[in-house]
This record gives structure tokens, C-alpha cells and sequence, in this order.
């Protein structure tokens, strides 16, 4: 495929020549407009979106009746056993949730979410205001049917994400179509190879072409129904491929870069007559990050009080298959390059650590940065286990709950891994190590190259919510349960 994208001219090429239609406007009307994929998970998230307000609601209810009862001014009617008042609040969740895409995707905005639900109960009190000043709603009855609704579709969203994608492993690989520079294809149809991803590559096309009608008709033929890009080139016209794909109903996946995450954040203002992105801080500076905190401390002792049988447990087993402590603690690299001992279960055999030097020659990292053998003969038979089920991470609660490290962040790796970084990795120490991160639960053990997992870490730290942090922590549990990528 020759080069199909010269340098940027105010001349159009025929690839851009005028049209008879705005190109904003759909190829066709419709209500909706779903893929494959999206056909089977609206009715799940819908029917539990209704099934969750119902529970949410029963609760109220049987609150309500002990304490402060509906007025009687807001009690219209019942249907189907369920007042009046719920089915306004079922109609105008379900409308909220459509309205802000939370139906488009198996992967969910958590805290898109809970604004969601917010943003209607207080919509609520507002159009109460209006609809009879002197109704006064019971606070008891509003925080009741507020927190429980959180509860209750937070809790089947995130349950049914994870059927969702067990579910997933069996069902038709969705058809994704790939533009990007030459030498990039490979190594993605690889890394979708390698994943068994539940996706199909369907066609590709180089990054220099992506505006052309000749990429975009190979697309359109391809049946693909969502396309991901890399190193777009920069041009001074309009998004010229992604209005053609909204066009024709085709989603648009895009690898960042730090200049696009920036992007992303930026506001669009006009200064002195030039169009301008300005990034700018939160109106409540710090306090995402705060609440992750009490979350990793809140996260990490109920952690470890429900689960201290079992670690009690795998204590005992330990003790009793091998000789040896059934703790192992092992210095690594924190936040700010600070050295810290890590808790894991031990694994290994008691020299562990002297027979590492004799096995280097075994690494499988193609960079020799970190330390991997797909059948090291120093681990045990009840450690083998424990890695493969990731149980072996589980004393490193105690490390969160020290502050040392987060629930979720990048892993901290041990000093020999640390000495033979490159500098821009060292990127990575400026924020909190944690419990499992993106690169966890993007393919484990699977990565060979520390650059590729130093990217993924980069790219958690440039993009990092709190939406993000729940999200990798049910991925987490999902490889958990699955058992995907470790060894």
C-alpha cells in the first residue's frame, strides 16, 4: 500500500472533495442504533437497572412505613403493586441512564453513574419545589431511596459486568477494523493474537491513509463494527474519518498519546481570536485523590477481617507442604523511588533467591528488565497455585493499610528490576505502587517487553479517576476467577 497521505495543503484531494450532505449527518434515522454487541447488553443492563430500583424502592418502602410515609399528595397512583412515585423515578433514571451512555457498553462509568442517580433525586426536589411548595418530602425517605439506589444499581452493574464477561469468552469475536503506522500493525494483530481477545481483526489500512475513501469503503466492507487508530496524522481539516464512521453507526477507538490525553482534558476557548484548549484545575482540588485513600484503608481492613480465615488458612498449608516462613518479604521500589518490604505469601523454596542468578539465562522478558520463567523450579507445588489464582498477593492488604501502597496502582517492582529501567520509567515512582494496575489486567505475565508495561502504567497515571480505579478492580477479579495471564 503506497503513501496516501501527503503533507498537509489547503488544497482538497478528491479523498475530500465537497459533498451534497454535512457529513454530521447520519447516513440513516433511527432511535437507536446498536451493534451486535450492544443488542445483548442493553436488555441485561435495562432489566437490572429496573430489577435494582425495584429492590432499592422495596427498601424504601419498608423504611418508610416505620418512620415517614410517602405524602399522600405525591402518591397518584399504583401499578403492578409499586407506587406511583417509583415509576417517576424509575422513567427518569432509565431516561438519565440512555442520555449519558449507559447503556452503550459492558464497561461501565461507575461514577458517571452515581452522578446519574444523584442528578435525578435532586432534579426531584427541585420539580417538588414547583409542583407544591408546601409538600415537604421526609428527608429519611429521600436518603433512603437516594443511598439505596446507588447500592442497588451499582451493585447489579458491576455484578452483571462480570457475568458479562465471562459470558463473553464463548460469544461471536466482535469484528474491529486497524489503522496505523507500518511498522505498528504487526505488532497489534500480534498483541490481539496473543490476548485471545473477543475481538477479530477484519481489515487494516496505514495511518498516512485514514482520510481516504478507499480506507474508509475497505472498512465499510469489512463488516467491521468498531475501528481502532493509531498516529492519525495531523491535518488541518475535520475529523474527517470519525464523522465518516458516526456516519454509517461505527465506533472509534483511539491509542493515545499525552498530547491527546491533555486534549481531552482541555476546555475549548477562543484567546486573542485563536482556538485554544485550557486545561485547568478542579473546583475540588485533591479530593478524588483523598477518597481513594479512604478507600484503600477501608478497602484493605475490611479485606482483611473477611478474609482472614482464609488467610489463616493458606498460612497453615504452607507451613505444613514446606520448610520454611509462610511469609515471604521482599524490598522493593515505592513511591518517590523509597524502598519499602512487600508481604506475599511465599511461593518458592527457602534459596530461592540464590538460584535466581543461575536462571537469568532462562528469562523470557525480552528486555531483561523484569524476571520471568514460564516453569520456574523454584516454585512449590501449593505455590503454584497461589500465583495462578493470585492468592499469594493477598498480605499485601497490610502494605495499604500502612499506606505504602494503593489498591490499585503500578506494581512495584523488586531493585533488580529498578537498576536495569531506562530513565522514563522511573516515570511510574511518582505515584503510589499498588495492589494490581492496568497492567495486571492487561495481559500479566503475557507482556515480554517492560516497555510495553511501563506504558500501560503511564497511561494509568495520565488518565487516572476514581471510574478508572473501580474498573481495574473488577477486571482484577474477573483474571482472578478466570485465572488468565499468570504463572
Amino acid at each position: 500500500m503506497g503513501n496516501c497521505f501527503r503533507s498537509p495543503s489547503p488544497r482538497f484531494d478528491r479523498s475530500h472533495r465537497p459533498k451534497s450532505f454535512d457529513i454530521r449527518a447520519a447516513k440513516r434515522l433511527g432511535l437507536f442504533h446498536l451493534t451486535p454487541q450492544q443488542k445483548k447488553v442493553l436488555p441485561v443492563m435495562f432489566l437490572g437497572d429496573v430489577l435494582a430500583l425495584a429492590i432499592a424502592w422495596q427498601i424504601t418502602s419498608y423504611l418508610s412505613q416505620k418512620y415517614s410515609p410517602i405524602p399522600p399528595e405525591l402518591l397518584w397512583w399504583n401499578w403492578l403493586g409499586a407506587p406511583s412515585l417509583f415509576w417517576v423515578f424509575a422513567g427518569l433514571t432509565i431516561l438519565f441512564f440512555a442520555y449519558g451512555g449507559m447503556y452503550k457498553s459492558h464497561r461501565q462509568n461507575y461514577i458517571r453513574g452515581c452522578q446519574l442517580i444523584t442528578g435525578v433525586y435532586l432534579l426531584s426536589l427541585l420539580i417538588c419545589y414547583f409542583y407544591d411548595p408546601k409538600i415537604d418530602p421526609p428527608r429519611s425517605l429521600f436518603f433512603s431511596a437516594w443511598l439505596s439506589s446507588l447500592g442497588a444499581i451499582l451493585g447489579l452493574r458491576i455484578l452483571a459486568t462480570l457475568v458479562w464477561q465471562k459470558l463473553n469468552l464463548t460469544t461471536k469475536p466482535i469484528p474491529i477494523f486497524i489503522i496505523a503506522p507500518g511498522e505498528s500493525l504487526p505488532k497489534l494483530a500480534n498483541v490481539f493474537r496473543k490476548r485471545n481477545s473477543a475481538y477479530q481483526i477484519v481489515g487494516a489500512a496505514l495511518a498516512n491513509c485514514a482520510n481516504t475513501e478507499i480506507t474508509l469503503q475497505k472498512i465499510l466492507n469489512s463488516g467491521a463494527d468498531e475501528v481502532l487508530a493509531k498516529d492519525l496524522p495531523q491535518t488541518y481539516l475535520a475529523s474527517n474519518l470519525y464523522w465518516e464512521l458516526r456516519r454509517h453507526g461505527i465506533s472509534l477507538r483511539l491509542i493515545p498519546s499525552s498530547v491527546e490525553v491533555l486534549h481531552r482534558r482541555g476546555i475549548s476557548e477562543i484567546c486573542s481570536g485563536i482556538p485554544t484548549l485550557r486545561v485547568e484545575t478542579s473546583l475540588f482540588l485533591g479530593w478524588d485523590y483523598r477518597i481513594k485513600r479512604c478507600f484503600d484503608f477501608g478497602g484493605s481492613l475490611l479485606g482483611l477481617i473477611t478474609l482472614s480465615p482464609l488467610l489463616i488458612s493458606i498460612t497453615l498449608i504452607i507451613k505444613l507442604t514446606s520448610p520454611g516462613k509462610a511469609f515471604f518479604r521482599q524490598e522493593r521500589v515505592g513511591l518517590n523511588g523509597k524502598h519499602f518490604k512487600i508481604w506475599k505469601f511465599r511461593t518458592m523454596v527457602k534459596n530461592a533467591g540464590a538460584m535466581q542468578t543461575q536462571l537469568e539465562a532462562q528469562n523470557t522478558t525480552s528486555d531483561g528488565v523484569m524476571f520471568k520463567i514460564k516453569k520456574d523450579p523454584r516454585i512449590t507445588k501449593v505455590g503454584h497455585f497461589l500465583r495462578r489464582t493470585s492468592l499469594d498477593e493477598l498480605p499485601q492488604l497490610i502494605n495499604v493499610l500502612f499506606g505504602e501502597m494503593s489498591l490499585v496502582g503500578p506494581r512495584p517492582l523488586p531493585l533488580r528490576d529498578t537498576e536495569k529501567m531506562d530513565s522514563w520509567h522511573q516515570i511510574r515512582h511518582q505515584v503510589l505502587p499498588g495492589l494490581t494496575g492496568l497492567w495486571q489486567v492487561s495481559g500479566r505475565s503475557d507482556i515480554e517487553d517492560f516497555d510495553d508495561a511501563a506504558r500501560l502504567d503511564l497511561y494509568y497515571i495520565d488518565n487516572w479517576s476514581l471510574n478508572l480505579d473501580i474498573d481495574i478492580l473488577i477486571e482484577t477479579i474477573k483474571i482472578v476467577l478466570f485465572r488468565k495471564g499468570a504463572y
